[in-house]
């Protein structure tokens, strides 16, 4: 059972959709549909899912980033500040971006769209921090950003060189330092070891262990790589088609993973000395445009049961860290 800790962040019946007008004809994309999450202090929570489940959007919904054709439908966000829950939702443009200095950081996917191609790292540095804090001078953001960049054991040299100029893993490590570099109490991390091969990707996932142990804060990572979330997160949230449909510690989860969907992502990851085929997830993800009755997995599930195609079920709590939206596990 893991400690209990103070919950960061918070949400209740999160609905997002993006409204898109196709041939004339309008689609609710429903990417994020009904999403309830705790995410507690010092911890790493992961987020898994094919791609097109709602991962990006949910971490943008979050983020509180709700710019058209995205749309937050319903629930509420929740931070902690201060000792108290804010409903972030509800805050004023100003008060977003002072949030955004204080308390919460975003590592989006790919780390070139971060930076200005024209300008050396430390220019990248010095736009980021001193758009959040007008009264730093030059100097004390570039002595603040080689602070950083010595702590995660960066070379000292990078701030003067080019992004163009520096490997696709060094460039996202950069990323996480620039993430980091306002020490925010949660920073969200989309896909940071994609297009990276293993060897760079261990020093990426080390890169930010090493940042969420010195910051002692909070990281939210989404990735569909099972093998990135077994060597960094503490707990995993299974996303599909824009539902939590299984979460635990990241022990249960591979251990014991209950939903069916959880079970065919852990079973096709490929283990030492066993040559068997991987059985991958049959059939295809479902149009988050056009999402089917009931359970949304049971035209793929094969222990699918008539109730499944007509009820979404609720969580069952295998325990207390241990829920599972599966009418095969516990009540449904």
């Amino acid at each position: 059972m893991i400690e209990k800790k103070q919950t960061v962040l918070r949400t209740e019946h999160l609905k997002a959709s993006y409204i898109l007008e196709i041939q004339g004809t309008q689609k609710i994309v429903k990417a994020v549909n009904d999403v309830d999450l705790q995410i507690y202090e010092n911890e790493i929570y992961g987020i898994a899912g094919e791609s097109g489940c709602g991962k990006t959007t949910l971490l943008k919904t979050l983020f509180n980033e709700i710019v058209p054709p995205l749309r937050l439908v319903d629930g509420k966000i929740y931070y902690r500040i201060n000792y108290e829950e804010v409903d972030v939702t509800k805050i004023s443009p100003e008060e977003k971006r002072k949030l955004r200095m204080e308390y919460i950081s975003y590592i989006p996917q790919g780390s070139m769209s971060v930076f200005n191609p024209v300008l050396k790292i430390k220019g990248a540095f010095e736009d980021f921090i001193g758009s959040h804090i007008k009264a730093q001078s030059r100097a004390e953001i570039f002595e603040l950003a080689r602070k950083r960049i010595l702590e995660l054991g960066l070379p000292k040299n990078i701030l003067d060189v080019y992004p163009h100029q520096l490997s696709g893993g060094m460039r996202q490590r950069v990323t996480i330092a620039l993430a980091a570099s306002l020490n925010p109490r949660i920073m969200i991390g989309d896909e940071p070891t994609t297009a990276l091969d293993v060897v760079v990707q261990r020093g990426v996932i080390q890169m930010l262990k090493d940042v969420q142990k010195s910051l002692k804060n909070t990281i939210i990572l989404v990735t569909h790589d099972m093998g990135v979330h077994a060597n960094v997160a503490d707990r995993i949230g299974i996303m599909y088609a824009g539902k939590i449909v299984e979460e635990a510690t990241t022990e249960q989860i591979f251990a014991q993973p209950k939903h069916p969907y959880t079970q065919f992502l852990i079973n096709s990851l490929p283990k030492f000395g066993d040559k068997s085929v991987r059985e991958s997830v049959p059939g295809s993800p479902p149009s988050l445009a056009d999402l089917p009755q009931g359970c949304p997995f049971h035209p793929r599930c094969p222990h699918v049961k008539e109730i499944c195609r007509q009820q979404m079920p609720d969580f069952s709590h295998v325990d207390s860290n241990h829920r599972v939206a599966c009418w095969l596990v516990g009540e449904g």
